[in-house]
């Protein structure tokens, strides 16, 4: 029976590429208004290079960038595209069908977890940014579980989650993991055992998964855990 569900954040509750492409051009722009003297597309191409080499939880890609570029006295760049980037943070939402899906399952009695990779302040500030963090009993995060979503990392949830009297004796079979990603929410769950559900969202939508379910709207999660609890799914 399941007790417990585990829900990735990026593309999963909200449309993260979608609004990663908007914060980073807004940043570019802001720059180029400061009077850089380089064009939209070179900042983006450029940009989107220091993305690739150091990842998309690096935390001074605006620095890089200039010095990339051979900006002189970059920090009023860096400024303009750091506030730029988080002004866009206001304008962030969940997708339409996630919080009265979240509210929902809580009031039928499952646990809401968040599994996710990334750094802690930056994961909780989404969460309390799309209004959403209360419904969650907590959330693991690969920066504070020092490893990113793997096999190992999905063993030290169970081992937590049994460590609490409300989910002592949990098994990998009364847990959820929901997310759009393959490699990250998908594979390692299954190798210890835990039930996934792939949401074809997103950038990585079209690649094939192993999930046991696969839907294309969040609220399509209630029905798959209706037929778990009747013995049809």
């Amino acid at each position: 029976m399941v007790k417990a569900i585990l829900f990735d954040i990026d593309d999963t509750l909200f449309p993260s590429s979608e609004f990663a492409e908007l914060a980073r051009r807004n940043a570019i722009r802001a720059m180029i208004e400061m009077g850089i003297g380089r064009g939209e597309k070179e900042l983006y191409e450029a940009l989107m290079g220091v993305i690739r080499r150091k990842g998309s939880n690096y935390p001074n890609h605006f620095d890089l960038l200039c010095r990339k570029l051979g900006v002189k006295r970059p920090s009023r760049y860096v400024a303009a595209a750091v506030g730029a980037y988080h002004n866009t943070k206001t304008a962030i939402q969940p997708f339409p069908t996630v919080p009265r899906t979240l509210l929902a399952l809580r009031e039928k009695g499952y646990r809401l977890y968040v599994a996710t990779n990334g750094e802690a302040t930056k994961q909780w500030d989404k969460l309390i940014r799309l209004q959403i963090a209360l419904f969650f009993e907590d959330v693991f995060v690969s920066e504070e579980m020092g490893e990113e979503k793997s096999a190992s990392f999905f063993r030290k949830v169970l081992k937590d989650l049994n460590s609490r009297p409300g989910t002592r004796g949990i098994r990998p079979a009364d847990c959820v993991m929901v997310g759009d990603r393959e490699d990250a929410d998908i594979a390692p769950a299954k190798a210890v055992g835990i039930r996934t559900i792939r949401i074809r969202t997103g950038k990585y939508s079209s690649t094939p998964s192993s999930a046991d379910f696969r839907i294309g709207e969040f609220s399509e999660i209630e029905r798959i855990l209706n037929s778990l609890k009747t013995g049809k799914g």
